[in-house]
């Protein structure tokens, strides 16, 4: 069994471990069941998440987590961006730390990596996807959640 996960942060400060990050990465891809994977994690600015966007998604502005995946057989391979810059400012929204906004936001693009989706809107937070990501988070992180 491979988990492999590689964290870059592009010159963003994120405020999280690298190596915290790919245990949250890690521990979702097992809760899963996933045996064989590749995902990358990349911390990126609002103006880089923006792009990646508009030329993938075709929404305007800033997100904060997209995440794409490719499988081939039992091999899976994932790209996660996340914004720190938009992170930050749910995290206030919402009432809750950086730092648990940021590891949601992992869990919830490793969640669609493994092809796991939500309905868009204020649906999103009453859907399976959200609660299993809750679910995962108290389990991972060892507290609450939103």
């Amino acid at each position: 069994m491979a988990l492999v996960v590689d964290v870059m942060t592009d010159g963003v400060r994120v405020g999280v471990s690298r190596a915290r990050v790919a245990e949250l990465v890690r521990g979702v891809l097992k809760a899963e069941k996933s045996r064989e994977a590749f995902v990358s994690v990349a911390f990126v600015s609002d103006k880089a998440i923006a792009r990646v966007n508009a030329q993938h998604l075709g929404h305007a502005g800033p997100t904060d987590v997209i995440a794409f995946a490719f499988r081939d057989g039992t091999h899976l391979v994932g790209d996660i961006y996340v914004a720190p810059g938009v992170a930050r400012a749910n995290a206030k929204a919402f009432g809750v730390g950086v730092r648990e906004e940021l590891a949601r936001l992992v869990v919830h693009g490793t969640l669609h990596v493994l092809g796991h989706d939500h309905p868009a809107g204020a649906a999103r937070m009453a859907s399976p996807m959200w609660q299993r990501q809750e679910r995962l988070l108290d389990r991972l992180r060892g507290r609450g959640s939103r």
